[in-house]
């Protein structure tokens, strides 16, 4: 089931770095901010978590936690993390169970080739589960502001 604007979140679980479990019911309370990237260590994916890990106090402050979420596995994303110095944790969709939730796998062209991939998407659920906000389809410049702007909005209007 695809979560839909406004809507609770459907029950949902998956694994996190730092041995972390990541459900909306464990942040409850607070915003959380799911962002989808296509892989670890690639340079836009790098620069977006750089851009969250930099304005990283500024989305606690917010009242948000935030999560990225790949289909890396655990070792990749603990590295990932380690080598950039995120604050954040890191979820290992290696299953795809959270990026067909959200609808994120997208039929790409590679190198001329047909691929399966992750469509660069944010989705910010309130404190009490229901998802808000979405962006699909981003790009880095800009992005950030925008997604802490959101958290802003929805803490004011709390």
């Amino acid at each position: 089931m695809t979560p839909a604007l406004n809507k609770p979140l459907p029950e949902l679980e998956a694994q996190a770095t730092s041995g972390v479990k990541f459900t909306p019911q464990a942040f409850k309370g607070q915003a959380i901010v799911l962002y989808f990237y296509p892989k670890d260590n690639t340079p836009g994916c790098t620069t977006e978590a750089m851009q969250f890990r930099d304005q990283h106090k500024d989305f606690l402050k917010a009242g948000a936690v935030v999560f990225g979420v790949s289909r890396d596995n655990m070792a990749s994303h603990e590295k990932f993390k380690q080598n950039l110095e995120l604050p954040f944790e890191l979820i290992a969709d290696t299953e795809e169970k959270l990026c067909h939730m959200f609808g994120v796998v997208k039929n790409k062209i590679m190198y001329g080739k047909k691929v399966k991939g992750i469509e660069r998407s944010t989705f910010l659920i309130d404190g009490t589960g229901v998802l808000r906000a979405e962006w699909r389809g981003i790009k880095v410049a800009g992005h950030v502001e925008e997604v802490l702007k959101a958290v802003k909005d929805l803490k004011k209007a709390a």
